[in-house]
C-alpha cells in the first residue's frame, strides 16, 4: 500500500497516524529526501530506510499517536558508529533529519435538514477538513443537481436520505460527531432532540429555532421524553453568535459555522 492510500484508509477509519518524511540528508543515508512512513496505532505502510532511524520514528510516533494532541516534530540522527542507539548501528556515514506530522481523526458534523440553511451551512463546511453528514427526510432536497454546488467540497460528505426515520441515522454517526438540527418539520425536530439526547456518543447538539419554539421543546422533552435539566442542558439554543442577528439564510449559517469552529477550536461539546 502505498503512503498516500494508507493516509486515505487511516482517515476512512477515523483513525490517528502519524506522517513521517525524511525531510533533509547530508552525505550517505539509506532513503533520500522526500521518502515516507506512516505510522497508525496498528501497523506501518512505506519505509523511510529501516533500522534504527524507522525504529525510533516508530516508537516516536506512537508516542505521539497516544498523546491528546500532537505537534510535529523533526528528529535528527548522526548515522556513524560513534553514535549510540536504541535500535542497533546504522554508519551510512551522512546525517538525516526526519519530519513526523500528526494525522489526527477529523471533526465530523451532521446537518438533519438540508433547506435554505442547511444547504448554505453545508456549503461553508464543505471547505473544512472534516467528514459531513447531510440528512433530509425530502428526497427532492438531496438531488445530485441541489447538490452540485458541493463538488469541490474539502470535506468528506455522506448524504443519508432518510424518508420516515431520520433519527435512526444518529446511532451511524461516528463518535463526537457534532450534530445540528433545523428540519423543515417542528415535529421531526422534536422526535431528533429526543433521541439525541438518548444517543451517548454525540459531541454537541444543536437546535435552530425561536426562544418560543424552545420553551415547547424543552417541556415536551420533560415530560414526555422523561430527561431531566442536566440532560436537556446538552441541547444549545438557539445556534450561532449572539450578534449576528441577520435572518437571510447565508447570514445564519455563516453564524452557526463560526460557532461551530469555535467549538472546534475549543474542544467543547
Amino acid at each position: 500500500m502505498t503512503w498516500i492510500a494508507a493516509v486515505a484508509r487511516l482517515r476512512a477509519r477515523r483513525e490517528t497516524g502519524v506522517l513521517v518524511t525524511v525531510a533533509t540528508v547530508r552525505g550517505h543515508a539509506p532513503r533520500d529526501a522526500g521518502a515516507k512512513l506512516v505510522v497508525g496505532r496498528n501497523g506501518t505502510w512505506g519505509s523511510i530506510g529501516g533500522g534504527n532511524v524507522e525504529a525510533v520514528a516508530i516508537d516516536r510516533a506512537r508516542e505521539m499517536i497516544a498523546a491528546a494532541k500532537p505537534e510535529p516534530e523533526l528528529i535528527d540522527f548522526a548515522l556513524n558508529d560513534k553514535v549510540t542507539n536504541q535500535h542497533g548501528v546504522q554508519c551510512c556515514g551522512g546525517t538525516v533529519q526526519v519530519l513526523l506530522e500528526p494525522l489526527p481523526v477529523v471533526n465530523a458534523v451532521a446537518i438533519f435538514g438540508v433547506g435554505h440553511v442547511g444547504l448554505e451551512l453545508a456549503r461553508i463546511l464543505a471547505r473544512q477538513d472534516l467528514d459531513l453528514h447531510l440528512i433530509d427526510s425530502r428526497s427532492d432536497i438531496l438531488t445530485e443537481e441541489r447538490l452540485d454546488v458541493l463538488a469541490d467540497a474539502v470535506a468528506q460528505v455522506h448524504v443519508h436520505h432518510t424518508p420516515l426515520l431520520p433519527e435512526e441515522v444518529l446511532e451511524e454517526l461516528p463518535r463526537g460527531t457534532h450534530v445540528l438540527i433545523m428540519t423543515h418539520d417542528h415535529a421531526e425536530d422534536a422526535a431528533l432532540c429526543d433521541a439525541a439526547l438518548r444517543t451517548d456518543h454525540l459531541g454537541s447538539i444543536g437546535l435552530i429555532g425561536s426562544a418560543a419554539k424552545w420553551v415547547r421543546f424543552r417541556k415536551r422533552l420533560s415530560t414526555e421524553g422523561g430527561h431531566d435539566d442536566a440532560t436537556i442542558d446538552r441541547i444549545k439554543t438557539p445556534i450561532g453568535l449572539a450578534d449576528i442577528t441577520g435572518k437571510e439564510p447565508a447570514t445564519i449559517a455563516v453564524s452557526v459555522a463560526a460557532d461551530l469552529l469555535r467549538t472546534f477550536e475549543t474542544g467543547a461539546n
